[in-house]
């Protein structure tokens, strides 16, 4: 009995390493190729895997995608949090959760990168299930920006979707010699603030 249970273990250990292969390549792909464009026999020969095992861990093109959308939204989740948790002043806890979401989104990461990307063009229930997702995501921000010392009248869902918008497009001009995501985080606070804020 003892041999079976580690046999099983070990296939475990197996099937979990093979999906965490799978996942890495179709970021990688999704990426670089667009999710239409991209060819699960490509996805799957990256991850050194036959084509046709790949189905015995994901059904379809489609659950992938949502595969890596759930990754990807976990790791950046969990770097925000981390983040924003080493801060108590609300202005200090955006811009440590903005710094998160800039590093993982311009440091190279595909999942990241995935995340952020156009949603397939079809309807039903994979896109309504990549939105969910993406709004699970943005309740982080909507309670750092519902914490601001704002004043009276000032929309708090334009401003956060102003901050999110303003984040994800900085891949499109962001360069490596530049500015750091810590730096580029501030200059957006300072910004949205304005030059009549007082920090004290």
């Amino acid at each position: 009995m003892a041999g079976l249970a580690g046999q099983h273990e070990e296939n475990v250990a197996r099937r979990d390493v093979r999906r965490a292969q799978l996942l890495e390549s179709a970021a990688g792909h999704f990426r670089e190729h667009g999710y239409t464009a991209a060819s699960m026999r490509d996805i799957a020969a990256t991850a050194g895997i036959k084509a046709g095992s790949m189905y015995y861990h994901f059904d379809s093109k489609e659950e992938l995608l949502v595969a890596v959308h759930e990754q990807g939204i976990r790791r950046i989740v969990a770097a925000v949090e981390t983040a924003a948790a080493g801060e108590v002043e609300p202005w200090r806890r955006l811009q440590a959760a903005m710094t998160a979401h800039l590093g993982g989104l311009l440091n190279g990461g595909d999942f990241a990168q995935v995340v952020i990307r156009e949603l397939p063009h079809e309807t039903g229930p994979v896109r309504d299930k990549l939105i969910r997702l993406r709004d699970h995501y943005e309740t982080l921000f909507r309670g750092l920006v519902d914490a601001l010392p704002l004043p009276s009248g000032t929309s708090r869902q334009y401003l956060r979707l102003m901050i999110l918008g303003a984040m994800n497009w900085s891949q499109t001009w962001y360069r490596a010699e530049g500015d750091t995501p810590a730096e580029i985080a501030e200059a957006f606070i300072r910004l949205v603030k304005g030059p009549d804020y007082d920090d004290d």
